[in-house]
């Protein structure tokens, strides 16, 4: 393994981590502070045990993201030191932003844990509502830094050198709207249907009923309704995507030759050779329909584009297939869920139902890994979008496949100890309140 491309793994490997705890710490404080605010009306102890549960979760989740996001950070400046040097100015005032909400996020989190039986009881719930409130505002930065990475503004490159910065404009650039938006959704719906998975296996092995039935609901109300808005803001940011990085949009839909009333292709291997693809399914004008809004304006595709400009076809491809198709099946689920609850109430009980939803307890995060590679190679070459190559970003640093193996097997180590954990703690889940 080359440097290069050992710089490069190192980075997929620690970011595909990190988005899995930085999601679940966006998103579970949001169900903690659901189910508390549910026990302060109801009085109903159930509902303090789920918070006390799920408040342990999003400290262990907190934590591990904060190893993770601590890594990447070192990473950016030993393993992409030019970029660091000419980007960090420029898009620097996001992280240094991130870094205030996580502060506050950590002494609220501190309050909530510590603060029963203390506090005011809605001075307490504030407390848990400001975790959750933090824990978002930081994923929305932090994806306004990669937007900017696809849409870089707020600068001038002007003979190799960066002039007149605005970090304002760089963190508000025509990116981090779409991205942050289909972000947060995505992690509404992951994590929704990942807690709902876990509770809904408790319920069919009938274990804790009255706790993990009222857990599950609050879990897939949200990730019900995030998987239905989701294909929404895909369908925002591919608009973006083809007006800002033509190549990325035509590599996820494999779209060799520039045309009108250009197709959609579901599925599919794609032939770099020979410039088409195999076995996929044609829908004429659709994607000129989903690009432009009417079936015949033209879209660019990879034949406008330079081959060594382009990103590599076959995965960005797959992973946007595989992403939307997970996508469509957890939206469906989504739909099923709704319509059992107003409709036929009686599937909520049966095993069928139940197996449905713990099937479906990793397809968010899947999905979620495959856009994440859609963004990132789907970009490649560029680390800045026409801008800086990733090539000229990298550390001239040699051994740095030795760091890669070394940062894989602290992941690894602290993945066992999440799931060490977790099942500790779904086993110490208390049976006072299951009659």
């Amino acid at each position: 393994m080359d440097d290069f491309l050992a710089a490069r793994s190192q980075m997929a490997l620690s970011l595909g981590f990190h988005i899995i705890y930085s999601c679940i710490g966006m998103v579970m404080p949001v169900f903690m502070a659901i189910s508390h605010y549910k026990y302060i009306k109801t009085k109903n102890p159930v509902y303090k045990n789920i918070t006390q549960a799920w408040s342990k979760g999003v400290a262990i989740f907190f934590a591990t993201g904060a190893v993770s996001g601590t890594m990447l950070s070192f990473e950016l400046g030993l393993l992409w030191p030019k970029f660091m040097e000419h980007a960090g100015p420029i898009f620097g005032m996001p992280f240094s932003l991130e870094g205030i909400a996580f502060f506050i996020e950590a002494i609220a989190l501190g309050f909530f844990l510590y603060g029963w039986n203390r506090f005011n009881k809605w001075f307490h719930w504030f407390t848990g509502v400001l975790v959750g409130v933090s824990g978002i505002l930081s994923g929305i930065l932090v994806v306004s830094a990669n937007a900017w990475m696809n849409s870089p503004s707020g600068f001038d490159y002007i003979n190799g050198k960066y002039t007149n910065i605005d970090p304002v404009k760089a963190m508000f650039n025509d990116a981090w709207f779409s991205e942050s938006l289909h972000m947060t959704i995505a992690a509404f719906a992951a994590t929704g249907f990942a807690v709902a998975g876990i509770h809904a296996l408790m319920i069919y092995r009938k274990q804790n009923i009255l706790f993990h039935t009222k857990s599950f609901k609050i879990a897939i109300i949200f990730g019900s309704i995030a998987a239905i808005l989701q294909p929404l803001s895909g369908d925002i940011s591919a608009k973006h995507a083809a007006k800002r990085q033509p190549a990325k949009l035509a590599a996820m839909e494999a779209y060799f030759h520039t045309q009108e009333y250009a197709p959609l292709i579901i599925g599919g291997i794609p032939d770099t050779v020979a410039k088409k693809v195999n076995y996929g399914i044609e829908i004429p004008g659709m994607l000129s329909f989903l690009v432009h809004d009417n079936f015949k304006q033209e879209v660019k595709a990879l034949d406008t584009i330079p081959f060594k400009n382009q990103p590599n076809v076959a995965i960005t491809h797959y992973a946007f297939q595989l992403m939307v198709g997970l996508g469509m099946i957890m939206m469906a689920m989504g739909a099923l869920y709704l319509i059992a609850t107003l409709k036929m109430r009686q599937w909520l009980n049966k095993g069928w139902f139940l197996k449905l939803y713990v099937f479906g307890t990793p397809l968010g995060f899947i999905a979620l890994e495959a856009g994440w590679t859609v963004t990132e190679v789907g970009r490649q070459p560029w680390i800045i979008q026409d801008v800086m190559r990733t090539a000229d970003a990298v550390t001239p640093m040699p051994g740095i496949q030795y760091s890669f193996y070394l940062f894989s097997f602290i992941y690894f180590t602290l993945s066992l100890a999440v799931i060490f954990l977790l099942q500790r703690q779904i086993k110490m889940v208390p049976e006072l309140y299951d009659k």
